[in-house]
């Protein structure tokens, strides 16, 4: 942590971090310290990198999530501003959307909703231009950093490139390099933007390399109430060219931002049936129908989930996390399967409000909706689910889209198992 200012600021940066070997930049040591002459700046190294555990496996965007909220836990910071830097900003989003009662505001600069080329994000990368940076990545990887695209106008800096070299041979091994930056591309959080309630700051270079400025106007255009702040310059990094204008339009908003009453929150929602509850042909099947109902509850407190409706052949419960509910999800099914009922069940994340106890949100019908489409035994999950899950042990195998009258659609849904 760095300064004693009257509010918590996180930085988190982008692909991979040293928290000791900043400080060997004095350009990205000045912007540190120029954070922390306003707040208390407290920094992270994403799991994986820098001086954190090192091996630790693929990481998932939610466990990186729940590690910033670890960190604040630990240093007693009960609400915080966000500052999240290019691949940082996903995580940012995801947390502000998800605990938007320990956020306070929302900064992203040079950041971006979706790594890939779509027909609806025609700035994202293709498959081909990905694959390029990955052979680059693993080519260059120990020479003077090329700088021409993260900072051209510290390209011909040899100081800084030697730097920044060393800085990245610190923050990762050469493989973790490659698997991280393709996980950065992979992730899609585009239709969870809506959800992110808090006062929020963007900021994007008008000559950025990296990000195009199209993705800085997007993200704007879809988080209700974004300020959008668009700087000269070309550079990709916070501690390029003119940092100083960018220190400045941070603390200008974080002067003025108002905290913003809401009770709406992103969540996820898991629906699950149970097929064909017929009449019983015998005494057993009240006895079963108890046993799955305490196996419900059960795994329910087990798994912090909190059921909106509890049937006897069914129920609605919501998570903070898509994992949560998708582990859920397979062991309810194995264990209403061992007591002989067979289940369909469907996940899906999205807005959803909370008014005097009471869930409403077009994200509760279509988890109903999608519920509609399983098969039974199978968990169906949205393509929102997927993206946000990228590095868990799952497969999703396409199974076709839903529309429901009132919702802007149409929503892809997979069948999801667990990779054995």
């Amino acid at each position: 942590m760095t300064g004693d200012g009257p509010f918590d600021l996180v930085y988190v940066q982008g692909w991979v971090s040293n928290l000791d070997y900043a400080w060997e930049s004095p350009r990205l040591s000045r912007v540190l310290h120029r954070l922390g002459s306003f707040c208390r700046l407290i920094r992270i190294d994403k799991r994986g990198t820098g001086l954190s555990d090192r091996g630790t496996g693929f990481p998932t965007l939610e466990q990186r999530m729940q590690d910033v909220r670890a960190v604040l836990d630990a240093v007693g910071s009960q609400k915080t501003v966000l500052f999240g830097s290019s691949e940082g900003g996903l995580m940012c989003m995801l947390f502000a959307a998800s605990y938007p009662e320990r956020t306070t505001a929302l900064i992203l600069h040079g950041a971006y909703a979706r790594g890939l080329w779509s027909s609806d994000y025609p700035w994202g990368r293709t498959r081909e231009e990905l694959e390029e940076e990955l052979l680059a990545i693993e080519r260059e990887w120990g020479r003077p950093a090329d700088l021409s695209r993260a900072a051209p106008s510290l390209v011909d800096n040899m100081v800084e490139r030697e730097w920044f070299a060393a800085y990245l041979r610190n923050s990762a091994s050469p493989a973790d390099a490659v698997a991280l930056w393709r996980w950065s591309v992979e992730i899609d959080a585009c239709d969870i933007l809506p959800a992110i309630r808090v006062p929020t700051l963007i900021t994007q270079r008008t000559g950025d390399r990296w990000v195009k400025p199209e993705e800085g106007r997007y993200l704007a255009s879809r988080i209700p109430g974004a300020t959008y702040v668009e700087l000269p310059g070309d550079d990709h990094i916070i501690w390029g060219a003119d940092a100083d204008r960018l220190m400045d339009e941070i603390r200008r908003f974080l002067a003025s931002a108002q905290p913003v009453a809401t009770e709406s929150t992103l969540l996820t929602v898991l629906h699950l049936e149970i097929q064909d509850p017929s009449a019983p042909e015998n005494s057993s099947f009240s006895g079963r129908m108890k046993d799955w109902q305490d196996d419900a509850f059960r795994q329910l407190r087990a798994a912090d989930g909190e059921a909106v409706d509890l049937q006897d052949f069914g129920l609605v419960v919501v998570f903070r996390q898509p994992s949560q509910a998708i582990a859920c999800a397979f062991e309810l099914r194995d264990r209403l399967n061992h007591i002989g009922l067979n289940v369909r069940a469907a996940v899906h994340i999205g807005e959803c409000e909370r008014h005097h106890g009471l869930y409403a949100g077009p994200v509760l019908r279509l988890a109903a909706g999608l519920a509609g489409c399983a098969e039974p035994g199978d968990i169906i999950a949205s393509r929102t689910v997927r993206d946000l899950v990228i590095g868990a042990n799952l497969s999703f195998d396409p199974r076709g889209q839903l529309d429901l009258p009132g919702i802007p659609g149409p929503w892809p849904y997979f069948s999801v198992r667990p990779i054995s």
